[in-house]
């Protein structure tokens, strides 16, 4: 377990960045289907109660001072209020999703027709239709200038290419092995996009994956295998506030002793659709022309 001594220059180091965020409620929220290890269709679901938690949660990023933009719920999409997965956003361009099971495949068009209506006519806007499966932020990590990608699971390495010439940045694939952790924002976190601060959890990936993790990150926090499984980390950061799923208290604890301040998030409800906080919350990276106006 990686543990770090709080000190006044080390806690100097966290600074908050006021974030943009695209969420969906979870107004249809239902486990109508099995696509991964977390979901369970005999569990019945309280819809009231997921609004309520993911209400939360949206208050919880606004009294932070971030921008939460809403992508309206579509009745035959239970699944899209896990908004992560529809696209990625980097300085203003984004590659739109294209989803491995067909039970989430038209969450593609709406996450398209959003982006198109709000940004896609600006100078800086440039929406790519995929032509490789990938499930966007799910397996998507955007650093200071690289970008960690998963694949194994859900998204196809040709697909870490294509959003190499989306985005122009170097993307580093990581394979996952453990079905628990389906997506990459299951077993890896970004703490800090300025340093590259990140945790992550190493059974979920293959040896080569570890290897590089190792290499790249050796300051890593590393979560037991019960925070892990508690979703610790399917988190948010905004560089000082970890938005973190409950249950994950000795990674609470350690984050703590890392200099950032723990917002614990409650969304039980919604895991029972294997997601939480980062799979709830898309990433709006505007280009930074876009960002000063």
């Amino acid at each position: 377990m990686t543990s770090l001594e709080v000190t006044p220059a080390h806690a100097s180091l966290r600074r908050p960045r006021t974030r943009s965020f695209l969420m969906c409620p979870p107004t249809y929220f239902d486990v109508r289907y099995e696509i991964n290890a977390w979901m369970d269709a005999s569990i019945p679901v309280d819809t009231a109660l997921a609004i309520s938690q993911w209400e939360q949660l949206v208050a919880a990023y606004r009294a932070a001072g971030h921008r939460v933009e809403l992508l309206p719920a579509s009745p035959d999409l239970p699944d899209e209020v896990f908004a992560a997965n529809g696209a990625t956003m980097v300085d203003g361009r984004v590659l739109i999703a294209r989803f491995a099971n067909v039970e989430r495949a038209a969450e593609s068009g709406v996450h398209a027709a959003w982006h198109a209506t709000h940004h896609g006519e600006g100078a800086d806007g440039l929406i790519v239709q995929p032509g490789c499966v990938n499930e966007a932020e799910g397996d998507f990590a955007v650093l200071s200038d690289t970008i960690l990608a998963g694949y194994g699971f859900r998204t196809s390495k040709a697909a870490h290419r294509e959003l190499a010439a989306v985005t122009g940045r170097k993307v580093i694939g990581l394979e996952l092995v453990d079905p628990r952790f389906y997506h990459l924002d299951v077993a890896l976190t970004v703490l800090d996009d300025e340093s590259d601060h990140i945790a992550y959890y190493p059974p979920a990936f293959g040896a080569g994956a570890r290897r590089t993790l190792e290499r790249h990150f050796p300051d890593a926090i590393i979560p037991t295998s019960a925070d892990a499984y508690a979703f610790g980390l399917n988190a948010v950061s905004d560089g000082y506030h970890v938005f973190l799923p409950v249950g994950a208290d000795q990674l609470a604890g350690e984050l703590t002793n890392a200099g950032y301040q723990v917002v614990p998030i409650d969304l039980s409800e919604l895991r029972k659709g294997g997601g939480s906080v980062k799979c709830c919350t898309q990433e709006l990276r505007y280009a930074r022309a876009d960002k000063e106006s």
